[in-house]
C-alpha cells in the first residue's frame, strides 16, 4: 500500500474548506494509497516521479469544485498532495 499525505500548503487549504469538501478531499488522499496513478497526468520533469490531478466536481463535495494535485513517487512508493485548488 502507497502512504499518501499532504504537503504543508495543502494541508493549510484543506482547513479552510468546509466540512462536506474536506471529507471529500481526504477520500481522495486514502484513495490514492490504494491506487495512485488514478489522476491525469500533469508535466513533469523528473522521471522518478508522475504528477497527476483528481477533479473534484460540486456534486461529489458538497460545495465548490476542487483539484486535487499531487505527485506519485514510485521509488519511495508514496504520494504527497501539492495543492488543493477550489473553484468557486
Amino acid at each position: 500500500m502507497t502512504f499518501a499525505f499532504y504537503s504543508d500548503a495543502a494541508e493549510k487549504i484543506r482547513t479552510e474548506l468546509t466540512a462536506t469538501e474536506q471529507a471529500a478531499v481526504e477520500t481522495v488522499r486514502r484513495s490514492l494509497e490504494e491506487e495512485p496513478e488514478q489522476g491525469r497526468g500533469l508535466p513533469d520533469a523528473d522521471p522518478h516521479s508522475v504528477s497527476c490531478v483528481v477533479e473534484l466536481l460540486p456534486e461529489q463535495t458538497g460545495g465548490r469544485g476542487i483539484s486535487v494535485a499531487y505527485r506519485y513517487s514510485r521509488y519511495m512508493d508514496a504520494v504527497l498532495v501539492l495543492w488543493l485548488i477550489a473553484g468557486p
